[in-house]
Order: C-alpha cells, then sequence, then structure tokens
C-alpha cells in the first residue's frame, strides 16, 4: 500500500516526554510544480514536525513524529494554545498510512490559528505507555506568508467566520439539539483499486426541513482515494431533526461529520 506522501515528515524520530523546545525561525515552504503541491513545514528538535499542504486542490494538516498509533484509524489529541483564554481542544485525529502520523479533520482552520505563532502544547493520551500521557510542549514560529501561501493554493480563505462555529462542535460534529434522522452511509468507492481504507470530514449547512445543504469536503486521505466525493454524495440524502423529536422547522446551522472508509475482504 503506498505511504502517506509527506516528504520532511517521514524521516521524523518517535517522540519522548520533553519540555519546551524552540522551533527554527520560520516555516519552510516547498513547491512541487509536478505534484502540483505547496507545503509549508516546522519540525523540532524532539522529532515532531507539523505540515500544512495543499496537493492538486486537497488541503490537510499533518502532526508527524508521534508515538506509534498501531492499527487504530483515529487518535486522540489535545491542542493547549499560548492564548489565555484558550481552552484545551480535545480532538479525535485520524492516523495516516504511516500510523507516527496524525491528520487533522479540520486542517484549514487550524491553520488559520497556527500562522500566528507562539506556545502550543500537544497531549497525546496514552502516548508515554502504561497510561501514561505524553505532553510536548513547544514554541511555533509566526507565518508571516508560508501557511497563507497554502491556504491561497488550496482556495481556503485566510480569515474564516465558520471557525468559530466549528471550534464548538462536539466530536460527533452535531451542535446541541440535533440528532441524525437518517445517518450519511457512504459506500467504498467502486473506483478505488489502491487503498484499503481511508476517511474524508465534511462540513454542511442544514436546512429546515432537515436535508443538508453546502456541504464541503475539509479534509479526506489518501486524497486520491475518491473519499470526499463518496461522503458527498451520501450528504444528500442524510437527514437529521430536533433532538427532542418534534418536527419543528431547523434554522440554518452548520454540522460535521467524519466518514472512515475500510476496504471490506
Amino acid at each position: 500500500m503506498p505511504r502517506f506522501r509527506a516528504l520532511v515528515l517521514s524521516s521524523l524520530l518517535i517522540a519522548q516526554p520533553v519540555h519546551a523546545q524552540d522551533a527554527a525561525p520560520d516555516w519552510d515552504l516547498i513547491r512541487d510544480e509536478r505534484q502540483k503541491s505547496i507545503m509549508a513545514y516546522t519540525v523540532f528538535d524532539v522529532g515532531l514536525g507539523i505540515t500544512f499542504r495543499c496537493v492538486d486542490g486537497g488541503y490537510d494538516a499533518v502532526i508527524g513524529g508521534l508515538p506509534p498509533a498501531g492499527e487504530a484509524e483515529t487518535r486522540p489529541l489535545t491542542l493547549i494554545f499560548e492564548a489565555p483564554q484558550d481552552h484545551p481542544h480535545p480532538q479525535t485525529w485520524n492516523v495516516a498510512v504511516e500510523d507516527t502520523m496524525a491528520v487533522s479533520p479540520l486542517p484549514a482552520p487550524l491553520a488559520r490559528q497556527l500562522r500566528t505563532g507562539g506556545r502550543l502544547q500537544i497531549v497525546v493520551p496514552g502516548g508515554a505507555g502504561e497510561g501514561r500521557n505524553l505532553r510536548y510542549d513547544l514554541i511555533l514560529p509566526a507565518s508571516s506568508s508560508a501557511i497563507d501561501e497554502t491556504l491561497t493554493a488550496c482556495g481556503w480563505p485566510l480569515v474564516d467566520p465558520r471557525d468559530a462555529t466549528l471550534a464548538g462542535l462536539d466530536d460527533d460534529g452535531l451542535p446541541s439539539g440535533l440528532r441524525w434522522t437518517r445517518r450519511p452511509r457512504p459506500s467504498y468507492p467502486s473506483e478505488n483499486r489502491v487503498y484499503a481504507r481511508g476517511f474524508a470530514v465534511a462540513t454542511c449547512v442544514t436546512q429546515p426541513d432537515g436535508r443538508l445543504s453546502d456541504c464541503v469536503i475539509e479534509t479526506e486521505h489518501p486524497r486520491e482515494g475518491g473519499f470526499g466525493e463518496a461522503v458527498l454524495s451520501a450528504a444528500r440524502r442524510a437527514r437529521v431533526g430536533p433532538a427532542d423529536g418534534s418536527n419543528d422547522p431547523l434554522p440554518p446551522t452548520r454540522l460535521m461529520f467524519r466518514t472512515n472508509f475500510r476496504m471490506a475482504y
């Protein structure tokens, strides 16, 4: 199976418990015209690396150099930013084909947040072994242009009011007061003959009758697997409704959902 292509991150070491580490003075930038890709990345002395990448219109954010996740498809990570008003952000990240790499479910909002630089702590539950958490304490360089270039290359805005809405969603992606009345159930892409597993994350806006509209693929991995298109197709058949079971019309509300795919043998 092809491995996740992340160039610089492929040589990162497995991380250990660490104290605060300084990053490079700026994010590095790599362009590959043949692959239609542009990548901004920063690597720390502890072997951890963070990458934002646009490849042929698809955007992703990857943390590499984590303890191996084994056969797990997802792993929990908690991000704690320097801002005093900020609070820990427990998130479920997908595990890449290389199991020391984790892929963000919402890469563009994360890019807009991290480009300001500053202190970032990443907590890996159970990452230190024997049930002990592993905490990375990092100093991110500010990015005046590199991260912005990756966002622009993939058509993502540099400022997006959706970020505040998405930050308030629970891990299941549904706002408080909503429930699935017909869950999205994508089929494995029939044209995919290469990747045995993958995932896609979509955000949509609810309609008064519970249908979903304005759906956007926030990220998918691997990019060439057709997983995003399968999720968009399933979203057209999905429905949500009030959590109390009533038939009241729904106000426009943004929601998020993730689908993990695994080929059946």
